[in-house]
């Protein structure tokens, strides 16, 4: 099966755009699990892909979340504050997407100044 046709990561001028990062392996197969182990497996993933480029979620500026149920917001509040901190990215969030199987996903944009990567 052919990948989707995208790069997890693109760098424009002192911006760092990280595709949609859901649970999956490093194969690029999908890791079921509960809402907070799919989170936490996605936000590692975007520190993955930005650590190449010499950034980590210190650099993030900008992330885009997607919970499949909305019921998962107070959880999904929590997790969040665990990994950005003050002075926190910009958000938005969408509620109620996704499929069963992917109960979180997240695209981020980080800022590399000069930095090269």
């Amino acid at each position: 099966m052919e990948r989707a046709p995208f790069r997890p990561i693109v760098r424009a001028g002192p911006f760092v755009f990280v595709s949609g990062q859901a649970s999956v392996d490093e194969a690029g197969e999908l890791v079921p699990g509960t809402f907070e182990e799919q989170m936490r497996r996605s936000i590692e993933n975007v520190r993955r892909v930005l650590a190449p480029a010499g950034l980590d979620l210190t650099h993030v500026v900008r992330t885009g979340c997607y919970v499949h149920d909305p019921a998962d917001a107070p959880e999904f509040n929590r997790i969040y504050l665990e990994y950005f901190h003050p002075p926190r990215p910009a958000r938005t969030t969408l509620t109620g997407c996704l499929t069963e199987q992917v109960r979180f996903e997240i695209d981020v944009v980080a800022y590399a100044g000069d930095e090269e990567g």
